[in-house]
């Protein structure tokens, strides 16, 4: 029997709004509100909001809880200042991905791990078995379900999350939070992060709060409701990784161009043994952007060929990006043929296209320093 659909804190705010809902992730999730392209270009021209209450939370609290992060974080988060988010990985023993996620740093002993919502319970798993590794003196505590998240993206985001909800980001860095808490005493985590390639905004609260904010952002008109549909073509464009695509537990952070997320210089992390031996040797595969000379669109799964036809890897993302109105695509590729301007064919159903190897970053990235 198939598992039951989740949904999130805002579900009946996207349904009154005629949003198109999709399963993703085990949640019913809007895909879209107006439409891709307009949602896509508010977001980079003025500002969004989006629901990713989907995502999962997970504490991890205690005299041990750094010794412990970094037992399963392939970034250092050794003397991290409190405020301070990392980007890096989760590794299994032979190197391979069990996720990508964020860690904060809330408090000297108090850290937060953001997961992916499809791998919610695989990670929570994972979690609690490494922590039996060593006798850690932490608590973990599994939060998902207590708390949402939206996300308020592009460059007018600043002064929405001011004007709208009277919270003021402008001293917070890039990757950087702060808590504040409600006049109910309800703890909010606002950081300066996002998965556009904009600058902007994650509050994590009650759901509660995050339906209060919502509702605000959205009846200012200031903020357009964004699906999960040009979340995914924003983050394309500018290079950003997707668990299922461009990781996974077939494939490690050195293939997929993530070494510098990995700080093989640590002491130890799980899976060090295996990046650190790739990270020397170098890998037989590397993920590459392509630039097609067609308008045809390539799509996960499709095949590349070198220009005698042979296959030599698959796309893993691909898109008209709508910033740069060009096919791209991002493709693991043998790494003889990963060199910038390589030539090579995408196999696009009946037809092969013409491609080139460029950089991931198709669109440039507009973050505040």
């Amino acid at each position: 029997m198939s598992e039951e659909i989740k949904t999130t804190c805002l579900h009946d705010r996207h349904v009154a709004l005629g949003a198109q809902m999709s399963p993703f992730a085990g949640f019913d999730m809007p895909i879209q509100y107006s439409g891709i392209v307009e949602e896509h270009n508010a977001v980079r021209n003025a500002c969004g909001v989006f629901d990713v209450s989907h995502m999962g939370e997970v504490f991890v609290e205690g005299d041990d809880a750094e010794r412990f992060v970094n037992h399963i974080f392939t970034n250092d988060v050794a003397g991290m200042p409190v405020g301070k988010i990392l980007y890096g990985m989760m590794l299994y023993d032979n190197g391979t991905t069990v996720d990508d996620l964020l860690v904060y740093r809330l408090e000297p002993k108090r850290f937060l791990l953001v997961i992916n919502a499809a791998n919610i319970d695989k990670d929570v798993e994972w979690i609690l078995a490494r922590s039996r590794d060593d006798d850690y003196k932490i608590v973990i505590e599994h939060a998902s379900d207590r708390f949402g998240q939206i996300a308020v993206q592009g460059p007018e985001a600043e002064a929405v999350l001011h004007d709208v909800l009277g919270i003021d980001g402008e001293e917070l860095a890039f990757y950087t939070s702060t808590t504040i808490f409600s006049d109910t005493g309800d703890e909010i985590i606002v950081s300066r992060t996002g998965y556009t390639g904009e600058d902007g905004f994650e509050i994590y609260a009650s759901p509660a709060v995050i339906v209060a904010f919502w509702d605000e952002l959205v009846g200012s008109g200031r903020a357009l409701p964004c699906g999960l549909g040009c979340r995914d073509t924003l983050r394309f464009e500018v290079g950003l990784p997707l668990y299922g695509d461009e990781l996974s537990a077939e494939i490690t952070p050195i293939e997929a161009g993530l070494g510098m997320f990995v700080k093989i210089d640590k002491a130890e992390f799980v899976g060090k043994e295996a990046v650190a031996r790739q990270k020397a040797e170098g890998v037989s595969r590397k993920l590459v952007g392509l630039e097609l000379a067609d308008r045809a669109i390539p799509r996960h799964g499709y095949q590349v060929l070198n220009l005698d036809g042979e296959p030599i890897g698959e796309v893993t993302t691909g898109y008209h990006a709508i910033s740069v109105d060009k096919s791209v695509a991002m493709a693991f590729v043998k790494s003889d043929y990963s060199a910038l301007d390589t030539e090579v064919l995408i196999q696009i159903r009946r037809r092969t296209f013409l491609a080139k190897v460029v950089r991931k970053q198709f669109f440039k990235k507009s973050y505040k320093k």
